[in-house]
């Protein structure tokens, strides 16, 4: 099976080549990704164990469910693509923000993204893909927020980046309701 590859990219999200993903987390290539988060009805956050044999990270909690769009697919759809191959379940969703991190993990590999995050809700339970998830649980943003600042080590990095901006985002827009 060939190795997925992941669209590079300037930091205005114009496109410049593909690369094997393996690659270009060993090089540091920003490339596009999206980041998926999903509330409930209760506005509590679906996360996600990543399963045990996962390259890197494996075991850490993030966010719903995260990857790198494919070459002609649309954010959205990868996004739904991507959450139905690891929760099992499909959802609307909409683009709230995109924004350009790094972030090295301790096997030597480094995300440099230029990451997209989706929102959608949905308050059943999800089925699954244990090749990609060891479990799954709701928190409340407010407990997430605390758990990443007492125990970060238990979180994947870039969830930790990504976190504090979609906590100000929901943050700021339910205040102008």
């Amino acid at each position: 099976m060939r190795e997925e590859e992941v669209i590079l990219v300037n930091p205005d999200d114009e496109v410049l080549g593909t690369m094997p993903k393996l690659e270009a987390h060993e090089k540091a290539v920003l490339h596009r990704a999206f980041s998926v988060f999903v509330l409930n009805e209760e506005g509590q956050l679906m996360l996600q164990q990543r399963a045990a044999d996962k390259y890197h990270s494996p075991l850490l909690w993030t966010n719903t469910c995260c990857s790198h769009q494919r070459m002609g697919e649309t954010n959205l759809e990868a996004g739904t693509r991507r959450l139905r191959e690891e929760m099992g379940f499909e959802t609307g969703l909409k683009e709230l923000f995109s924004f350009i991190y790094k972030a090295p993990f301790d096997n030597g590999l480094t995300e440099h993204e230029l990451d997209h995050v989706l929102l959608g809700y949905y308050s059943g339970e999800p089925r699954i893909n244990p090749e990609e998830v060891a479990a799954w649980k709701w928190m409340g943003l407010e407990a997430v927020r605390d758990d990443l600042l007492a125990h970060p080590a238990n979180y994947t990095a870039w969830f930790r980046i990504v976190f504090e901006r979609f906590y100000e985002y929901i943050r700021q827009h339910k205040q102008k309701e």
